[in-house]
This record gives C-alpha cells, sequence and structure tokens, in this order.
C-alpha cells in the first residue's frame, strides 16, 4: 500500500512538474523554470505585466522586448502559455534550416578561394606597412638631432 501511495505521489509531481506556466499568472520563479526564460526576460515580463495583463502571444511579444516569434514558439513548446493558449506560430525547431537549398562543395570552392586569396593580400598590405612604418621610425630615431641656433648676445 506504501509503494502505491509513493508511486501516486511521483506521477503527481512529474504531471505537476510538466504543467503549463501561464504568463498572467506565473511569478518570477516560475517564470525562471521555463528553459529559455532567465532572470532578465522574466523580470520584463513581470513589470509589463504591471501594465495589464496580456491578450494574447502577439501582445505578449510586441510588449516584451528580447521576446520574437522563434522565442515564443519555443517558450510554448516548454510549457508557456498566454490566457491558457500555445504559441501558434512558426514552429521551434530548426526545420527552416534544413529545408533551404544547400550549395555543394564544388559550388562554394571558388568563393571560398576567391576570399582566401583577398584576406591574404589584405594580410600582406598590412604587413608592409607595418614594415614602412618602422623603418620610418628607424630613420627618425637615428636622424642626428639639430641643436638650436644660438642667438648673437648682447
Amino acid at each position: 500500500m506504501l509503494k502505491k501511495l509513493l508511486i501516486l505521489i511521483a506521477m503527481l509531481y512529474a504531471a505537476a512538474s510538466f504543467a503549463a506556466v501561464d504568463v498572467n499568472k506565473a511569478t518570477a520563479a516560475e517564470l525562471d523554470g521555463i528553459k529559455g526564460i532567465g532572470p532578465g526576460i522574466s523580470g520584463k515580463i513581470v513589470e509589463e505585466r504591471k501594465n495589464g495583463s496580456f491578450k494574447d502571444w502577439n501582445d505578449f511579444i510586441t510588449r516584451v522586448r528580447g521576446v520574437g516569434e522563434t522565442n515564443a514558439s519555443k517558450f510554448s513548446a516548454e510549457g508557456l502559455t498566454v490566457n491558457g493558449q500555445g504559441f501558434k506560430g512558426a514552429p521551434a525547431s530548426t526545420a527552416t534550416k534544413s529545408a533551404s537549398p544547400t550549395k555543394n562543395k564544388a559550388d562554394s570552392a571558388p568563393a571560398a578561394a576567391v576570399d582566401t586569396k583577398v584576406k591574404d593580400e589584405e594580410k600582406a598590405a598590412k604587413k608592409q606597412a607595418r614594415k614602412e612604418k618602422k623603418e620610418k621610425d628607424a630613420k627618425a630615431a637615428a636622424a642626428p638631432i639639430k641643436a638650436p641656433a644660438s642667438t648673437p648676445k648682447k
């Protein structure tokens, strides 16, 4: 009987840890519990909430600096809600990166070679400028110091 009770308590605890956190009701500590929300963003949320509850995700994104559609999607996936609603925007995954056409290594090789050549030329020019400056400084240091012309005494 005791084992069943412990298992039931453990299951309730696990279910509570995955419960949704509403942005209009959560404390700063509860907001910090959402992956991706730190003390800075949770503080901004609590401060902005003093001006009124968030109506929807667009209102939340507009009013809280540092939260865009990408972050909103990630926060929603972690359990954050606005008035009980999850974010319905773009998915938080990086599927957009894989959906973009990829370049072949052969296509990017000439561009990389040109970039490398330009960088090498820039390095050589900087090195030459440093060398010329050192030579100029050395000549200035080796040049005899002229004494000021003496003025005739009266």
